[in-house]
């Protein structure tokens, strides 16, 4: 029996002792805290090493560590201890160039891989930004150089994972990249819950983009960009996103704060975006896109409070590729959503804002969904609205005539945003080539008398409209319809 007890207990520390190693501390391989000294090496060595031993924590401790571009691979951890920061080198030539984008945090084909804890990765993008243009400027970089600044393909992003599998981004902190902040390109089973993104130094600063990727979950996050703040794309046309849950999460945006497309050229499909908070955002609250010849259907949007944004809602079907396959955007329903339209500008005095809209321009309707003739957006569900729209537009300022609605350019091949049309003939709800829209249970107040409509319908076709409470009716017309069939008003 004795002996039995002595190897239960040795099996039972050895157990403990392969437990405790799937921590590995950073002052193992002599990775430095003090924010000066380039751990690029050192670090790279560290994942390599986990990656090469059966798998584990690379666990950052409270301090500062500085490096350029890390190789994350499979079955390895990035663990930040609350007060640790991982910061991005100042120098651009630190940064490794893969799939044509440079990227601090990198990623290609791993899996069962991640970050987590409390800390922060700081890109430090404002100064690396300022080097990138420093560099062309000395004739070191190629780079086109437009506008005063360097393009995407020369700042570094904060993080590019590809055809990655079964990735976990939980709790951290990122900060300040050059460009796009997150970027997952084909990857499958990524969880990304509880980060907080602040990306507000430079342009091109998007929070979280999630390209042609399958089974993806963004929830509990908190998310301040200067460029789209959740954005999906898809890169391939014989890709798509599938199979995406985004909730709870709180994003402000000097641009949109949840949009699909631009670009899109394989589609998205199955999409549920569920109890989220917009705010201080410049453009769309909510922009759905198909405008490259890709597909957009089965879209599910439930719990949408917005407070001082630019547009609501923003749906467009667009031709910016000539290609046999068209662009079709069908089966969406968006219901329980409470918004307030601003009078001003809904992102003034952020450190990077959105552009001034070419004028003249009236408030836009808070609603837009546009089509192209013969591309109608189709079966598309609204259900328990509550506006508010500051009206006040100005006939003498900018008019579209109801009698002239066809004044309003179609411009398939334009980059699609809600102000693209620039004046429009309502307040409350522009719709034009559609068909099967139900709207139901909607109450839209504007706060000063406005010219414009509440509702204008132009080619649009098999809808109906029900439970409407709209505060302000111009000349008894709620709705207005131009060239519309079987439109059902209750």
């Amino acid at each position: 029996m004795r002996i039995k007890n002595i190897i239960i207990i040795v099996l039972l520390c050895l157990n403990a002792t392969v437990l405790a190693a799937k921590d590995f501390s950073v002052s193992l391989f002599g990775i430095e805290s003090d924010g000066k000294t380039l751990n690029t090496k050192s670090i790279q060595f560290a994942i390599d090493h986990i990656n090469q031993n059966g798998g584990g924590r690379l666990v950052f401790h409270a301090g500062r560590y500085l490096s350029g571009t890390i190789n994350l691979k499979s079955n390895v951890i990035l663990h930040l201890e609350d007060g640790a920061t991982i910061l991005g080198s100042l120098n651009p030539f630190d940064y490794e160039k893969t799939k044509d984008f440079p990227s601090f945090l990198f990623a290609f084909n791993q899996e069962n891989m991640g970050i987590t804890g409390k800390g922060v990765i700081d890109g430090q993008g404002k100064f690396v930004a300022r080097n990138v243009v420093a560099n062309i400027e000395k004739g070191l970089t190629k780079d086109s150089y437009k506008y005063g600044r360097a393009s995407e393909a020369s700042r570094p992003m904060g993080l590019y994972f590809r055809e990655c599998k079964n990735v976990k981004i939980e709790g951290v902190t990122f900060r300040n990249s050059a460009s796009w902040n997150q970027t997952y390109d084909q990857c499958q089973n990524l969880t990304i819950d509880g980060i907080t993104i602040d990306n507000v130094d430079y342009w091109n600063n998007d929070g979280i983009d999630i390209v042609d990727c399958d089974k993806v979950s963004v929830t509990n996050c908190y998310i301040d960009a200067a460029d789209d703040g959740i954005c999906l794309k898809s890169h391939d046309s014989k890709r798509f996103c599938n199979d995406i849950y985004i909730a709870n999460n709180t994003v402000r945006s000097s641009a949109n704060a949840i949009k699909f497309g631009t670009l899109g050229h394989g589609g998205f499909k199955n999409v549920k975006i569920i109890n989220n908070i917009v705010f201080d955002t410049y453009r769309s609250a909510i922009a759905l896109e198909s405008v490259d010849s890709g597909f957009l259907e089965n879209i599910e949007i439930d719990g949408l409070r917005v407070y001082n944004t630019g547009n609501l809602i923003f749906l467009r079907i667009g031709e910016r590729t000539k290609k046999e396959r068209k662009s079709t955007l069908n089966n969406i329903k968006i219901s329980n959503v409470y918004a307030e339209i601003p009078a001003t500008k809904p992102d003034a005095g952020y450190s990077y804002e959105g552009p001034i809209e070419d004028l003249p321009r009236n408030i836009s309707p808070a609603i837009i969904i546009t089509g192209l003739p013969g591309l109608l957006i189709s079966d598309v569900v609204f259900k328990n609205f509550e506006i508010r729209h500051p009206g006040g537009g100005n006939a003498l300022y900018a008019n579209v005539p109801l009698n002239k609605l066809n004044t309003i350019p179609e411009i398939p091949a334009q980059y699609p945003d809600f102000s693209m049309f620039k004046e429009l003939p309502s307040w409350g709800v522009y719709i034009r080539h559609a068909k099967g829209i139900d709207f139901s249970n909607i109450e839209m107040k504007v706060d000063k008398t406005d010219f414009r409509v509440p509702i204008v319908l132009d080619d649009v076709h098999n809808s109906k409209f029900s439970g409407l409470k709209i505060n302000q009716i111009v000349n008894k017309k709620e709705i207005y319809q131009n060239s519309s069939t079987k439109i059902e008003i209750k």
